[in-house]
């Protein structure tokens, strides 16, 4: 049952939405109808098409709802004709959800009126399914606080009077980013958490549900790729006492081979459409090292190419960092030292861990030991912390 309120809620809420217009009655009605599942499908058993099951039964609980509360006065007329006890004898049985309903409503979560906090947690509650406590542990926040969070953010859509529609061809690259930035947030909220490793799994059936409606969408595509390559090795990230285990220190045997050649078919699949962008080139980098069976085989040269092309799509400090670290593979720790030292990033953790690692490589093992304990204290999980730890322990 829980599996089938994953997979339903989202498509359910996002027709009735398109249906009443209002993102309240739409999700209180779907909650109504999974509970008149909960009572009915054990006795019953499942119907044929649970899906539509869920979305009829929302409607008429809707119905009934703006019914009591409009004192039995005329309904609106889009309402009225879907009304359960209507004689048009050609009314469908089930409220079909059209293809465009889930597209709305992601694009509805990730409207840049939203802060990037109410964002996620819409796309969460209303299109991924999860309920607000699910949504608080996730993010480290208590339940009421996320409750609130997400009441202001619908009742933001309502006041902004945000539109419950897909943006135009001129507005889409703008509109898109945020939508991609959510599902790619998620993920790595899962990845960095190890209470909610669901997430992960979220966001990936969120990306596969952007893929699906947005198949000629090479960005859509890369961050699809991107995820399955980067799950591909989560189970590797950690030793069987816990402890991390960074990539070049990973058991590949355990990296999950099917995973891996989707996610390399979807970025041969961005190759040939030859529309770079940040998420298909970060995927094309995670493809290379998918692509070694053995550290010492990685092609770093590759890697410092496709790097190059990244920042000059996306010029941030965190793409430089990454970039720097590949330089270090190739023309050793002096020259990756001397970028990295260039770098205004002294609030990222990873920044201190990667001089650190350049300091130890170079036998400046004092200045690592100090660089190592930096980035553990700024660190944001207890394995991080201790893994950074124990090199600086190992450095003096």
């Amino acid at each position: 049952m829980g599996r089938i309120f994953r997979e339903e809620s989202g498509r359910s809420v996002a027709t009735l939405i398109r249906v009443f217009g209002d993102i309240e009655v739409a999700e209180d009605a779907v909650q109504e109808a999974f509970a008149i599942a909960l009572r009915k499908w054990p006795d019953e058993g499942l119907p044929p098409n649970p899906g539509g099951w869920i979305t009829t039964t929302a409607r008429n609980s809707a119905i009934d709802r703006l019914r009591r509360e409009s004192g039995e006065r005329k309904l609106l007329p889009e309402v009225a004709v879907l009304s359960p006890d209507s004689d048009d004898p050609g009314m469908p049985e089930e409220v079909r959800p059209i293809k465009d309903d889930r597209l709305r409503l992601i694009f509805t979560c990730c409207h840049p009126a939203l802060s990037t906090e109410a964002q996620v947690a819409l796309t969460l509650r209303l299109l991924g399914g999860l309920t607000t406590g699910e949504v608080a542990r996730a993010f480290l926040v208590a339940e009421p606080t996320m409750a609130q969070r997400i009441v202001r953010a619908k009742r933001k859509v309502k006041a902004a009077r945000i539109p419950y529609r897909t943006p135009e061809d001129h507005e889409l690259p703008d509109r898109l980013r945020p939508v991609l930035a959510v599902v790619y947030l998620v993920y790595n909220a899962g990845l960095t958490s190890p209470a909610e490793p669901g997430l992960c799994s979220e966001a990936i059936r969120l990306a596969r549900i952007l893929a699906t409606l947005m198949p000629d969408e090479p960005e859509v595509a890369g961050l699809l790729a991107l995820l399955l390559l980067t799950e591909s090795r989560r189970a590797s990230r950690t030793r069987p006492d816990g402890s991390l285990a960074l990539l070049g220190e990973q058991d590949r045997s355990r990296w999950d081979r099917a995973l891996i050649e989707e996610g390399q078919a979807i970025v041969r699949w961005c190759l040939r459409r030859n529309q770079p962008g940040a998420y298909q080139l970060q995927a094309a980098i995670s493809a290379v090292h998918a692509d070694a069976a053995k550290v010492e085989e990685t092609d770093w040269s590759q890697i410092v190419a496709l790097y190059d092309r990244l920042l000059a799509v996306a010029p941030t400090p965190v793409v430089a960092l990454n970039r720097a670290i590949a330089i270090g593979e190739v023309h050793g720790p002096t020259a990756a030292l001397a970028l990295v030292d260039e770098l205004d990033l002294d609030n990222y953790h990873p920044f201190h861990a990667t001089r650190a690692d350049l300091l130890r490589r170079l036998g400046r093992h004092s200045e690592a030991a100090g660089a190592y304990e930096r980035a553990a204290a700024m660190a944001s999980t207890d394995a991080e912390r201790d893994f950074l730890r124990l090199r600086g322990r190992a450095s003096r």
